[in-house]
């Protein structure tokens, strides 16, 4: 585990905060009103070093960078704007996905992606 800083804290709150989420651009402009010395870089490093010991989770989609969110939220799928890039949770599961996997086949995880524009972007 790394050492506390300031940057480490302003990053982690700014994560823990989000209700979404956020890029590493984003991370940043969330935590530099709490750290104006915050730099892309240590962004970086964190948000790997988060990754690392678990306390995030990147999320991995086909547009745009990664994406961090809590490690510590309940399994859920993502809405992304094709507007505007930001990436927003969408709360529960479907489920009984297994149905849907071939004959032999065995199902160990899946993510589910939707599209369109946010609130924001849709007036």
């Amino acid at each position: 585990m790394e050492r506390r800083t300031k940057q480490r804290d302003a990053i982690r709150t700014a994560t823990e905060r989000a209700a979404r989420p956020l890029s590493p651009e984003e991370v940043l402009t969330a935590a530099r009103p709490l750290c104006q010395t915050l730099g892309q870089a240590t962004v970086y490093r964190t948000l790997s070093a988060g990754v690392a010991e678990g306390w995030l989770e990147a999320v991995e989609l086909p547009n745009g960078p990664t994406r961090y969110e809590r490690a510590d939220l309940p399994h859920h799928h993502h809405f992304e704007c094709v507007a505007c890039g930001r990436v927003f949770d969408i709360d529960g599961c479907p489920g009984k996905l297994a149905g849907l996997v071939p004959d032999g086949f065995t199902l160990e995880s899946h993510e589910i992606l939707l599209s369109g524009r946010c609130e924001t972007c849709n007036v």
